[in-house]
């Protein structure tokens, strides 16, 4: 088989599929879970059109996916940051890409996200949730692979000095979630999102304004208006470091202040030493 027919087939697979998705949702067959999770517009719509940025603008490295569960619920524990989450969406497409059964990550995010018009509706579409502890529990129960991002705003708006250095991880509820469901916790470094808006200064007014978190200024935005908006090419590395039990502490743990503290500590302590440790052998940004 030559090259070219190898071409030919893959797109005339993906035109196949297109074709069937199409005519299910002219059927009506449009099936969701209780959150909104639509399996079939995720994988025929959201994940292709997220998958070039992911392979050819970040051309994104995993490693450690060997890590995640194969279909049991487990926690991902990951570090935030970029201006615009792009992480979140670049942690699920590297998920459901590099997992032997391309598992949906289904990630807690902030209420903004759902009040957002049209966003809010496709992050629904897309599996993920207000970050609310019934929400969460309910999806760990049901052995769901779930995302979280404990540093949250404090994470995404930090000035491009802070780079790569964590925020503080909140009162620990992602480790209370994990030790009242039993569910394993894995530790999530990010590199290279840092990069695609190093944020110079934040208009505070403007923000307050808009009704935002922040309002960035970075070496393109606002000062070339929509064309700022591009995020910059950095390479981008995911690990996926050892899963940290939780099931020998016990339910009754979650209540122990103590114990969520140290757990807390424990995943924060991962993540950090990951990110300095890729980026000591990192040489450059862009090119990896």
């Amino acid at each position: 088989m030559t090259l070219g027919d190898l071409v030919r087939g893959k797109v005339g697979a993906s035109m196949r599929g297109n074709a069937a998705f199409a005519r299910r949702r002219l059927s009506g067959d449009c099936r969701t879970d209780v959150f909104g999770l639509d399996q079939q517009l995720l994988k025929s719509v959201i994940l292709p059109v997220l998958r070039p940025l992911s392979q050819r603008w970040f051309r994104i490295q995993v490693s450690g996916i060997e890590n995640l569960p194969e279909s049991e619920g487990a926690l991902i524990v990951a570090n935030h940051a970029g201006v615009i989450a792009l992480d979140g969406l670049m942690l699920q497409v590297a998920v459901h890409d590099c997992h032997p059964k391309q598992r949906a990550l289904r990630l807690l995010a902030a209420d903004l996200v759902f009040d957002l018009p049209i966003m809010g509706a496709l992050a629904r579409k897309a599996g993920h949730t207000p970050a609310c502890p019934t929400n969460a529990e309910q999806l760990l129960r049901t052995g769901e692979l779930t995302g979280v991002f404990p540093e949250g705003f404090k994470g995404v708006g930090k000035p491009y000095s802070q780079r790569y250095k964590l925020q503080r991880f909140g009162r620990g509820g992602f480790a209370s979630l994990a030790l009242k469901t039993g569910v394993p916790l894995i530790p999530c470094a990010i590199v290279g999102s840092e990069e695609i808006y190093p944020k110079l200064a934040d208009l505070e007014p403007l923000a307050r304004l808009l009704g935002l978190p922040y309002f960035p200024v970075t070496p393109l935005f606002p000062h070339l208006g929509v064309l700022g908006g591009i995020p910059l090419p950095s390479k981008w590395y995911i690990e996926f470091g050892e899963p940290i039990s939780t099931s020998e502490y016990g339910p009754d743990a979650a209540d122990d202040p103590i114990t969520v503290f140290e757990v807390t500590d424990r995943v924060r302590g991962a993540i950090q030493q990951t990110l300095y440790k890729r980026l000591e052998t990192r040489r450059n940004p862009f090119t990896g």
